[in-house]
């Protein structure tokens, strides 16, 4: 075994690319650029009505995505808490 493969558990392990042109693919896109994103705004930037399907989805092509709740105001004004997400470093989900 490398020295490589002994320092980090997944150094073997390459998270795998979604096929292009679906929203799994631009979904990437959007997290390995560096942006955060919550339900609403995939809705709205990318047409994605499910993202907590392609998240997990992403996760099990092997990419590291963090997930963190936010308080946001809905359309009534009342603070609520979403799912927002981001791509996390290697060993982080």
């Amino acid at each position: 075994m490398t020295a490589a493969k002994l320092a980090s558990p997944l150094a073997d392990h390459a998270a795998k690319h979604p096929a292009p042109g679906t929203q799994c693919a631009g979904l990437l896109f959007l997290l390995r650029a560096g942006c955060e994103i919550t339900p609403l705004e995939s809705w709205r930037e990318l047409g994605i009505y499910r993202l907590a399907a392609r998240v997990n989805d992403l996760r099990s092509l092997g990419w590291p995505i963090q997930t963190e709740l936010v308080r946001v105001h809905n359309q009534f004004g009342d603070a609520v808490k979403v799912a927002s997400y981001r791509m996390g470093g290697e060993g982080e989900a």
